[in-house]
């Protein structure tokens, strides 16, 4: 049976506190988010100078359900024949906030070692609900594999990232039963998720589902935690020290779960950083989380 949520806090003033990751840092989590514009604009431009290739990769209709993709020049992104390696992040923000443009800042360190890197947008709330986002991460992804030949990428060495609400995302990607006839089995290669949150339910009662509009039902069904987790792929799960401790035990709730399943599953806590600053390390190679990635890339 799957465990029960990690933290639940009967107080509502205590379970805001702790699913609002701003209350460690004093509340104003405005800087961190121009910080990510800031580093995701340098990125696009190394990315650029070191020969990167930018694409908008389109995965259905609407305005929202577009990718960022970078590739690395041909000479440096192919292996022995095959194609290049591909990380793609989801971001964060509650389901509400942020967007492609700015998730951006991993690009140049995978270019610079011949790995795609791919940020995906999704239709945010009150827009969508978070199962219609989970639809349309899992439609992008089926739309990076169907075109992963043609655009010189790998679909066995796919990674999939993402930080807070995108950490859920990413895990909600790596689950079975969403895949098309012709890849029935394809999951991402591993999984990188930082500062999630996989148990749904304690957001019920907190300003953050205002906008998401959740019942206790729909939580549930979307909760990686309550899902079957039997071939989860390789993760790392990694957190700020500077986070809640509701954060923290989701991260290491879910950990449990997946070594249950018999899923390697590597966990860290980054010294000093927080929910917000610490997707910044996601590929720095000179960062215990960059270098856990690039690991799982093949390019460390």
């Amino acid at each position: 049976m799957p465990m029960q949520p990690p933290i639940a806090f009967e107080d509502p003033a205590e379970r805001e506190r702790q699913y609002s990751p701003s209350s460690c840092i004093g509340g104003n989590y405005q800087p961190f988010i121009a910080d990510y514009g800031d580093q995701s604009r340098l990125a696009r431009a190394r990315a650029e100078s070191l020969g990167g290739r930018w694409l908008e990769i389109r995965y259905g209709g609407s305005a929202a359900q577009r990718a960022d993709l970078c590739l690395p020049p041909p000479a440096t992104g192919a292996a022995r024949g095959r194609g290049c390696a591909l990380l793609v992040f989801i971001h964060g923000g509650y389901w509400q906030e942020l967007s492609a443009r700015d998730s951006l800042f991993g690009a140049a360190d995978c270019v610079e070692r011949g790995v795609a890197y791919c940020a995906l947008d999704y239709t945010l709330a009150p827009a969508a609900r978070v199962g219609d986002i989970v639809h349309e991460c899992r439609r992008a992804m089926r739309a990076l594999v169907a075109q992963a030949a043609h655009l010189g990428i790998d679909e066995q060495r796919i990674v999939v990232a993402g930080s807070s609400a995108g950490a859920h995302l990413a895990a909600m990607a790596c689950m079975s039963g969403w895949q098309t006839p012709a890849q029935p089995a394809w999951r991402p290669r591993a999984a990188v998720l930082v500062s999630g949150i996989y148990w749904l339910e304690p957001l019920l009662g907190t300003s953050i589902n205002e906008a998401l509009g959740m019942d206790a039902e729909q939580a549930r069904a979307q909760s990686p935690a309550l899902e079957d987790l039997q071939g989860f792929p390789q993760t790392v799960l990694c957190w700020g020290e500077v986070e809640t401790d509701a954060f923290k035990r989701q991260s290491h709730g879910f950990g449990t779960l997946l070594r249950d399943a018999g899923t390697t599953c590597h966990s860290l806590e980054v010294a000093g950083r927080n929910h917000f600053d610490v997707a910044l390390e996601l590929t720095r190679p000179h960062s215990p989380l960059g270098r856990q990635t690039l690991s799982l890339l093949g390019a460390s």
